[in-house]
């Protein structure tokens, strides 16, 4: 079924570099960067196109507002870096006539000045070459006040906020300065970016070079004189396509594949070795995250560039000795955020038993440190809701004080998972210090890594602990359902803090993404899966899974229905082995015909070629694995091999969420849940004589959409508003008495009369009145809970155009 690799004989091809195409991914939900950059490099150049994008770059006509030397590749959440921004033109931004997007290299002409860019990079320099129209001086703008993920609400969540920045002026030909921000997607401490950049000019042609550091001005210096001593563009340009054939040539795919599948499999390397990324000690930074790559990018650097593998695993213990925790996530030098588990285990584990040289007995320690430790900040490194997992040998998602620990379910198994991964350190250290050749056949004896392995293999099969083995759900029994602290079963969960009307869902395992969309997402019992999806999620314990399914038979019927019933999402890490199952109950065939479907259906070798973030190159290096042939059993030297999928007919469309509504809508409706901004399209068709009124909706990014109606009797006098959901096509009817996104009419008179009102459980006072449109009349009231709400004084529609400081955790704000 599996065992250790064996390459095949086969034509080794050279030249692989131009099968590299950065435009794959970069359309759509993949957010790939796609400037020029070396292997693990420090600078990443590129175009930022305004404040708002991952990786600053946006398919035109989107405006260009310059280049920064900073950015991350196929991150979701808040955007981070966009550091050190230069303009060749002056003011305003600009719009491309043209642009072309290749390996080592980022070239465009704007259409305003005319000003032709390029720009290539060295290790921590980039290099940019402007030629500007015949009889215009060439000139540069820095512009230090510039980042992506730019908030106006100061310390916003996973927005960066500026902290400071200064330049300096060194001759007519030479400058150096800073850039401090922080925050952004991991919440980070600030970090600074210094730089150093000189230019030379030749009658219409600028040659500008930038280094950066993480550690001085001086040291940037340093770095750009080191890694470009010279102004030879085209020379820097083809060392950077050179590394990259050095590197990716290691790892070829068979010959007969087609051009196309050679541009999916080597583009897929190349964007597995954009992060994390190398700094000046020798450390690594944007481990973005640990949660996403250690299931197939991790084990698969160990085939390409063992040496590299060695470098990232023995950063993270670098890490710990310095910060005190190893990460999940890491960027800006800041550790955060967690995501599921304390995953950098698994990546240590993996090392070893893969045979890289790392610090074994400091490996275990910064291991045990996670599993013993809590953090003062959970959500930054180490385990939340440890004291409960320890005590319970589960984390309740509802505590006896009515509390919630945050991802409870997914925390519980990556938990048990990493609680493996510790046992099998301690194993190997305690083989290396005792020579015990009977401990692999036998259990441990003596010694304090003796005691671990029992302990924390006991500790590894926690994940049964909220495994509802009765709770039946489309034809499957057993799933991992949330308990409360006294042990009880949970169907219904609570969300909101809302003393006036406190509210529950139910939850089934069905619950798609983190939770209905009005829960507080980063706060639900699952992390960005459903209970489907993670009650197939147990890798370190497939056997017990099975048993714990109904055997074999059963199991494969549950496999059936996963896929058949599309709970399966091609674009998350946690399903990720689930098409592989089927190997563990001796149909691989059914693997192998499911995993060509996948592919076929969701990536090719277009810039919409992914079906979800690259998440720091893990969709990509899921996709290499397959197509090579090897599937990696994280944390093990395991590879599941079937033949190379070198035949994949590659489609000009893939199968993906809609980006955008398809059809015009009324209004937009935008949430802000927890931070994190969600937008709703909608139309809305009422009349005087309809009895309900019909609103259809659709939401960007997250895979769904319907209709319902609200009765005209809940419009007239309700007094509650809805939070329902309808998904996949789904109509729902409210209660006669819930109200989408309005105050009815009876509640609007009293606001009128009285200046204050009851309405969803709480009393509302007014407290302004505003007149944001020269036609449109609104109230503004606040609530004995804090809520603030903003009302529509029109009593045919009286909308809540916005809501605040909501005790059920969600704003929004409503736009025509």
């Amino acid at each position: 079924m599996h065992g250790f690799l064996s390459l095949p004989a086969q034509v080794i091809e050279t030249d692989v570099a131009q099968y590299v195409d950065p435009r794959i991914g970069s359309v759509g939900l993949g957010r790939v960067f796609i400037g020029p950059c070396l292997p693990f490099g420090m600078a990443k150049p590129g175009p930022d196109c305004g404040v708002g994008n991952n990786p600053g770059w946006a398919s035109m006509p989107a405006a260009v507002s310059g280049f920064s030397q900073t950015h991350v590749s196929g991150t979701g959440g808040g955007p981070k870096y966009g550091n050190i921004l230069v303009r060749p033109f002056a003011g305003a931004d600009q719009h491309r006539a043209s642009e072309s997007i290749d390996l080592g290299r980022y070239a465009c002409e704007f259409q305003e000045s005319g000003i032709k860019a390029e720009v290539t990079s060295a290790s921590r320099t980039s290099f940019y070459r402007f030629i500007y129209p015949q009889g215009t001086k060439p000139y540069v703008e820095f512009d230090l006040s510039h980042f992506l993920g730019r908030n106006s609400v100061p310390k916003a969540r996973e927005a960066q906020q500026f902290e400071d920045a200064k330049l300096r002026v060194l001759n007519d030909h030479e400058w150096s300065g800073y850039q401090t921000i922080s925050g952004g997607w991991n919440n980070g401490a600030p970090y600074t970016v210094f730089f150093y950049a000189e230019q030379k000019t030749s009658a219409d042609t600028l040659l500008l070079k930038v280094g950066i550091s993480y550690v001085s001005e001086q040291q940037a210096r340093a770095n750009c004189l080191s890694d470009i001593p010279h102004w030879r563009f085209e020379e820097v340009f083809e060392h950077c396509v050179s590394e990259w054939e050095s590197l990716l040539s290691r790892l070829p795919l068979p010959t007969e594949a087609s051009d196309r599948v050679k541009r999916m499999y080597y583009t897929a390397l190349y964007h597995m070795c954009l992060m994390p990324t190398e700094r000046e000690d020798g450390t690594y930074d944007d481990y973005y995250a640990i949660w996403d790559t250690y299931r197939t990018s991790t084990p698969l650097l160990t085939l390409l560039a063992p040496e590299r593998a060695t470098a990232i695993a023995r950063s993270l213990l670098t890490i710990y000795q310095r910060d005190g925790f190893m990460p999940d996530a890491r960027s800006g030098n800041s550790n955060g955020r967690t995501q599921g588990g304390s995953n950098a285990e698994i990546v240590l584990c993996d090392a070893l038993a893969r045979g890289l040289d790392i610090d074994a007995e400091l490996a275990l320690e910064a291991m045990l440190k996670d599993a013993t430790v809590a953090p003062l900040d959970d959500e930054a490194e180490g385990r939340g809701g440890l004291a409960e997992y320890n005590k319970y040998g589960y984390i309740p998602y509802i505590k006896n004080d009515g509390h919630r620990i945050a991802r409870a379910g997914n925390r519980t198994i990556e938990y048990a998972f990493c609680d493996w991964a510790i046992a099998q350190v301690a194993k190997y250290v305690y083989e290396k210090k005792y020579n015990d050749s009977n401990v692999t056949t036998s259990p441990l004896k003596g010694g304090r890594e003796g005691g671990l392995y029992q302990q924390y293999m006991d500790q590894s099969t926690r994940w049964k602990n909220l495994w509802r083995a009765d709770y039946e759900h489309d034809g499957a029994r057993g799933f991992i359902m949330p308990r409360n602290e006294k042990g009880e079963w949970l169907d219904n969960l609570p969300f909101g803090h809302s003393q006036n009307r406190p509210l529950t869902f139910p939850y089934t395992p069905d619950v798609s993404y983190e939770g209905p969309w009005y829960c507080k997402w980063w706060d639900c019992f699952m992390y960005e899966a459903s209970s489907w999806e993670y009650s197939f999620a147990i890798p370190h314990d497939i056997p017990g899974l099975i048993e714990a399914c109904g055997g074999p038979v059963a199991f494969e019927a549950r496999l059936d229905t996963f896929f058949a019933h599309k709970y399966y999402n091609v674009a998350n890490e946690p399903s990720f082995l689930t098409p592989l199952l089927y190997h563990y109950i001796g149909k691989p065939e059914k693997s192998q015909t499911l995993i060509r479907k996948i592919i076929e259906e969701h990536f090719n070798d277009q810039p919409n070629g992914l079906p979800g973030n690259d998440d720091g190159g893990a969709m990509s290096s899921w996709l290499a694995c397959h197509l090579l042939g090897m599937y990696p059993l994280a944390g093990t030297n395991e590879w599941i091999k079937y033949p190379p999928m070198t035949d994949i007919h590659v489609r000009d469309t893939v199968n993906q969420p809609d980006a955008a509504p398809q059809a015009p809508y009324d209004y937009t409706l935008k949430f802000s849940l927890h931070g994190q901004t969600r937008r709703f399209y909608i139309s809305y068709w009422p009349t005087v004589q309809d009895e309900t009124i019909k609103w259809t909706i659709q939401r960007n990014l997250r895979w769904w959409h319907g209709s319902f109606s609200m009765n005209r009797k809940a419009l007239e006098k309700g007094t509650r508003l809805c939070y329902q959901q309808p998904v996949d096509g789904q109509h729902i009817t409210i209660s006669d008495d819930e109200l989408f996104c309005m105050v009815s009419r009876k509640v609007l008179r009293e606001i009128r009369k009285h200046g204050r009102c009851t309405f969803d459980g709480a009393q509302w006072l007014v407290v302004g009145e505003e007149r944001p449109y020269a036609k449109v009349h609104h109230f503004h009231l606040r609530s004995d809970e804090g809520a603030e709400m903003w009302v529509n004084d029109d009593l045919f529609t009286p909308y809540i155009v916005k809501m605040i400081n909501n005790p059920m955790e969600i704003d929004w704000e409503l736009s025509k």
